[in-house]
Formats: C-alpha cells, structure tokens, sequence
C-alpha cells in the first residue's frame, strides 16, 4: 500500500549503503584527533584527567595513530600534579592510571575504523543493522537541513541474544543524502545482577553521542564523539567519567585537499590541559 512516508526500512538501507562506502572514502583522508578523559570523585574534585592529541593516518588494512601530545595531571593530597607520558602510575595500587588508560584505549584505539572511533557503539553499517530493529518516529529539522528520527534497539531480548549489539537509542538522518546527523545510544539492558555481585562493579548512565558534518560531495565525517558515565568497583571506588573526543583538520591524501573543523579542544599552554564543564556532557545522555 503506497503511503506518503518513507519506510524505515529502506532509509536505513540507504544509510547503510551510505556508510559501507565511508568506510572506503575515509581512508583517503589523514587527520587530527583530540581526546579528554576526566575522572572526578562523588563530592566533584577531580581525581584523574587526560589529553591526547593524535595523527590518524589511514591505510588500506588498518588505522594507524601518531601520538603528538599528551597531557595529564591526578591529584595527590589535594594538590593537582602533572605528568606527561601515558601509561603513569604514582602509586603500586592507581586504579585511575590503569582504567584511563584502559579507557583511553577501548574508545579510540580500534584500528579497523576508519573514522578513529569504536565501530561497535552505532549499529550504521550493514553488517551492524541487521543485529537491530529500527523505527521511524518522524520528521523535523536539524541546524537548518530537514532529517528522519529513528528509533532502534537489539532485535534480542537477554544478554545472551544481543552479544555484539547492546545498544539502544535514537538517531537524525538527513533526508536529502540519507547520511547520518546525529547518533545517541544508551546500553540497551542493565548489567546482570550476577556479573555486578561477581565482579564487584557497576555502571550506571552509560551512553554515548556522536555529531556528522558534511565537508564536500558525498563526504561526511564524525566531528565529535562523548559521554558521562558513573563507575562504581571494589574497595568503595566510585568516580564519574567523562569522555570527549574530537576530529579536526582533514586533508585528502589522494589530492590536495584540506577540510578544517574547529577544534572540540583548544591547546595554547605546553604544560595546561583546558577547562570543560564537569558535567558538560551529561545533558545529552537520556
């Protein structure tokens, strides 16, 4: 039966189509990434925080980073002390040191992407859609371009049926080049209570954004990636994460082309890690 609105279905196979040939585009280009990671305590004092500023250069197998500068600073008996190599532990026992490190490589070290971002966290490819249900859930504008409001979530129920698609959220598609605008997700289930009794661990809030821009014909880039989440462990560890990463100043290698965004993050000081709202990110996680 013929209906004035577009199925769902075939926007995001439009989507995928879209996205399956980013993958290819994105290789041509080499750029530059900003990463912050911020841990800060219960009470709101920061206990952890790191910079990194890297060179993605894309190859035809793999994501290779370069990294061009870190940043860092923990605290120590209420003063805030920097170091400047990854990696650093100033104490036998720095849960901070080895989770923002382990962090820091979960979120931005996937070398299969070809965008410097986690290909798992937004079901957009082919090959991830068909582990997730869509919905259309209207029409509206976003800064200025008409865009599709889609709902999806795991076609499984139990942990067991979504191993490999956890994710639930909404995302905006433009309407014109059925290129993605906006993703949000959120996990999908709640961590069995099994594996927190086990493991001594919990995460509440855990979701993640991520923003496009169209930078030529056919061209669409992530330009920002973040989220903020609360970690609970053993030994009445508790910390807020927050996490911002950004894409900036792409160059086409195949031909002298050069696309600058502004900078989710400015560095002007050597030794100075900029200044975000601690909760900057959490308005934007449903």
């Amino acid at each position: 039966m013929a209906t004035d609105k577009p199925l769902v279905e075939q926007i995001m196979e439009k989507v995928a189509a879209n996205q399956d040939r980013a993958q290819q585009i994105r290789r041509e280009f080499v750029y530059r990434q900003n990463v912050i990671i911020r841990f800060t305590r219960g009470n709101g004092r920061l206990a952890r925080e790191e910079l990194r500023q890297l060179q993605v250069t894309p190859t035809p197998e793999q994501t290779e980073k370069t990294l061009l500068r870190f940043l860092g600073k923990y605290e120590k008996d209420g003063k805030l002390l920097e170091y400047t190599e990854p990696r650093f532990r100033h104490k036998e026992l720095d849960l901070d040191g080895e989770l923002i490190s382990g962090f820091a490589e979960e979120f931005t070290n996937d070398k299969k992407s070809r965008d410097g971002i986690a290909r798992d966290s937004f079901p957009l490819t082919s090959q991830k859609q068909s582990k997730y249900l869509f919905n259309l859930k209207g029409q509206e504008v976003h800064r200025g371009r008409p865009v599709y409001r889609i709902a999806f979530e795991p076609r499984g129920k139990g942990w067991e049926e979504i191993e490999g698609a956890p994710w639930s959220g909404e995302l905006l598609v433009d309407q014109v080049e059925h290129q993605p605008v906006l993703v949000t997700t959120r996990l999908a289930k709640d961590i069995p209570l099994a594996v927190k009794v086990l493991l001594g661990t919990d995460v509440q809030r855990l979701g993640f954004k991520i923003a496009y821009e169209k930078f030529g014909e056919g061209i669409w880039f992530p330009v920002s990636y973040g989220g903020e989440f609360k970690l609970k462990a053993v030994f009445f560890y508790k910390r807020n994460i927050a996490i911002a990463l950004g894409n900036s100043d792409f160059q086409r290698t195949a031909v002298s082309t050069r696309l600058v965004f502004e900078d989710l993050l400015e560095i002007s000081q050597p030794l100075k890690l900029p200044e975000i709202p601690p909760r900057v990110l959490q308005a934007d996680i449903p």
